[in-house]
C-alpha cells in the first residue's frame, strides 16, 4: 500500500512540473502548446541515453535533458513569430508527433518501438524502495525550486511583459517591445521544465517506449491547468493533484459500474474526466483557483 501511495505521489509531482511548463506558456504568455509531450519525451530519452551510453550518473543527465528539450523549443519559437493561436496549436501538435516518429525510426539510437529498458534509477546502489524515496525527495525539491523560479519570473517586469503579450500583443509592440523574443524565451524555459519532468519519469519507470509519449498526455495536462485555474501556480498544483486523483480513483470503479468491461474501463475513465471538465467549464470556467474574467 505504501509503495502504491508513493507511486501516486511521484506521478503527481511529475504532472505538477508539466503543468508548470504549460501554465508558463499558455497561462502567462498565451501560447497554445499542444505538443508538450514531445519535450517530455525528449527529456526522458536524453536522460536515459546519456546515462546508459555515456555511463554518467543519473543526476548529471538531468541538465542534459533540460538543455536538449529547451534547445528543441527554440526552432518552435521561431515559427511562433509568424503564427497565431490556432495555427500554433496545430504546429506544436505536429511537432510532438514528428519527435515521436523520429524516436520510432531511429532505432539504432532509441531502439525504436522496443524502447529502452533498464534505465538506471536515480541512485541504483540503493535498494528499490530507498531509491524511490530518494527520487521522491528530489522531485519535491525540483517542484519547490521550480515554484520559486516561476514566481520570480511571473512577478518580475519580465513576467508582466509576457502577460501583456498574452492580453494585448499589439499594445506591447506599440511600446517598443518585441514579443517574438519573449515568446521564444518562454517556449525554451517551458520546454526545459518539461524535459526535467521527462528525466524524472525515465529514471522512475526505468523503461521508456514511444507509446508513452502520445498526445493524450498533453491533453491531461491541459485538463489539469484548466481545472486548477490558468496563470495561477496554485492552480497548476491543485489541477495536477485533482487529475491524478481522478485517474487513479476511477480505477476503483472496475466491477462497481454495471455493464463496463475491463477493456472498456479506460474509455470510461476518459468519459468521467471529460464530463468533469465540461462541468468545470459550465459552472467554474476560471478553475479552482483562477480569477473570474471581468467580462
Amino acid at each position: 500500500m505504501l509503495s502504491y501511495l508513493l507511486t501516486i505521489l511521484i506521478v503527481m509531482l511529475i504532472y505538477i512540473l508539466l503543468a508548470f511548463s504549460l501554465d508558463l506558456q499558455y497561462g502567462f504568455t498565451g501560447l497554445i502548446n499542444f505538443g508538450l509531450v514531445g519535450f517530455f519525451g525528449v527529456g526522458a530519452y536524453t536522460s536515459a541515453l546519456v546515462t546508459m551510453n555515456l555511463g554518467l550518473p543519473a543526476w548529471i543527465s538531468f541538465p542534459a535533458a533540460m538543455l536538449a528539450a529547451g534547445l528543441l523549443s527554440w526552432p518552435l519559437g521561431r515559427i511562433a513569430l509568424r503564427l497565431r493561436d490556432d495555427y500554433l496549436a496545430i504546429v506544436t501538435l505536429g511537432f510532438s508527433e514528428i519527435i515521436r516518429l523520429v524516436i520510432v525510426k531511429e532505432d539504432w539510437l532509441t531502439h525504436g518501438v522496443q524502447g529502452i529498458s533498464g534505465v538506471p534509477r536515480l541512485w541504483p546502489e540503493w535498494r528499490s524502495s530507498a531509491s524511490e524515496l530518494f527520487l521522491f525527495g528530489a522531485l519535491v525539491t525540483a517542484c519547490a525550486v521550480t515554484t520559486v523560479v516561476m514566481r520570480r519570473i511571473t512577478q518580475s517586469p519580465y513576467g508582466r511583459t509576457i502577460q501583456a503579450i498574452r492580453d494585448d500583443e499589439v499594445a506591447v509592440i506599440a511600446l517598443g517591445k518585441d514579443p517574438a523574443i519573449f515568446k521564444t524565451q518562454v517556449l525554451v524555459i517551458g520546454g526545459a521544465i518539461a524535459g526535467l519532468a521527462g528525466a524524472f519519469y525515465a529514471h522512475y519507470i526505468t523503461y521508456i517506449v514511444p507509446d508513452q509519449f502520445v498526445p493524450v498526455t498533453t491533453f491531461y495536462i491541459w485538463m489539469a491547468i484548466i481545472m486548477g485555474g490558468v496563470a495561477r501556480l496554485l492552480g497548476s498544483v491543485s489541477g495536477a493533484v485533482l487529475l491524478v486523483v481522478l485517474l487513479e480513483g476511477t480505477r476503483f470503479l472496475r466491477g462497481v459500474v454495471p455493464g463496463v468491461t475491463d477493456a472498456g474501463m479506460a474509455s470510461f475513465q476518459l468519459g468521467v474526466i471529460g464530463l468533469l471538465l465540461i462541468l468545470f467549464m459550465r459552472f467554474r470556467p476560471q478553475g479552482l483557483f483562477g480569477k473570474r474574467s471581468a467580462s
